[in-house]
Parts: C-alpha cells; sequence; structure tokens
C-alpha cells in the first residue's frame, strides 16, 4: 500500500529530469536509485522535503534535490513535500515560526499587521529575520525527525500487518 501510495502521487522521473531549473544536477539526476519507492528512500525524502519547505528563502527546490542526492533519498517525494509551504500557507507558517524564534530568543515580537504584504516584510526583515530563521530551522529539523522516524514507523507496522493477514490466510 505505501508505494503504490507514493507512486500514485509522485511525478514522473522524466518531469524532474527535463526540469529546466534542475538541469543543473546534470547526469546525478539519472541514478535509478533517487527514483524508487522503498521505505529508507521515502523516509529520507520525506524528511528532506518537510525541512526544505520549512526555509524561508528562495530555491527551496534546489535545496531539497540537492540534499536528496546527497543522501539518497527519494527525489519527488523531496520536491512535493517542499510544496507544504505555497502562496497560501506561507503566511501562516512562517508568522508561526518567526513567533516561535522570537520566543526561544527572547526577542520581543514587533506588531503585526492585520494583513501581511510584501512591502511590511522588507521594510521589517533586518528586524525578524534572525527569529524567522531560528523558528523555521527549528521547526524544519524538527518536522523533519518526526517525519523520518514516522514513516519508517508506518512503513514497517503496515508490512507486519500484510505479513500477518498472510499467515492467517
Amino acid at each position: 500500500m505505501p508505494r503504490k501510495f507514493f507512486q500514485r502521487y509522485c511525478p514522473d522521473a522524466a518531469l524532474i529530469r527535463n526540469n529546466r531549473y534542475l538541469r543543473i544536477f546534470g547526469e546525478h539526476l539519472h541514478s535509478p536509485n533517487l527514483w524508487h519507492i522503498n521505505r529508507l528512500s521515502v523516509a529520507r525524502g520525506f524528511s528532506i522535503g518537510a525541512f526544505w519547505a520549512l526555509i524561508p528563502f528562495p530555491g527551496q527546490m534546489v535545496g531539497a534535490v540537492w540534499s536528496a542526492i546527497v543522501w539518497r533519498a527519494n527525489i519527488p517525494i523531496s520536491i512535493l513535500l517542499v510544496w507544504m509551504t505555497n502562496p497560501f500557507t506561507i503566511p501562516p507558517v512562517f508568522l508561526g515560526a518567526y513567533l516561535l524564534g522570537g520566543w526561544m530568543l527572547g526577542i520581543p515580537v514587533i506588531e503585526i499587521p492585520d494583513s501581511l504584504s510584501m512591502h511590511w516584510f522588507m521594510e521589517s526583515f533586518d528586524e525578524i529575520w534572525i527569529s524567522l530563521v531560528t523558528g523555521s530551522l527549528t521547526i524544519g529539523i524538527t518536522l523533519a525527525v518526526i517525519g523520518y522516524f514516522g514513516i519508517n514507523a508506518l512503513w514497517k507496522w503496515h508490512v507486519m500487518r500484510r505479513w500477518q493477514m498472510r499467515r492467517k490466510q
């Protein structure tokens, strides 16, 4: 079940290889190990994608692909998880990361307007970046660790359950 589930929702390997932004990785994207659906590659891919999704700077997808190549993780899973933070989810996720970072560092939070805008973000960046990065890294690392061990545990549980069902038959 996990393999079929991930295969259904993962983009095609050729689509990723032909992406103009990912061509910088060249032949490294052609390694078949980066496209296999197995417990470790999916857990690593999930972990890498969850981490990079919380990094508040451009280039998250490139960072996720680079990390997936280095750690031999599933590239499609990594890229899909990066889109966890998309234009609709970025404001609340990064606001939460900023508030967490401010709380962790003991830095007072600046007044946040009712309607967040890119103009306000650029004007306030000098004041908020330390708290934002601290909160984002904390949440990203936490999600990565929980995701890695959670996927491993879920995958093992599913396999053991299937073995038990086969024994009963």
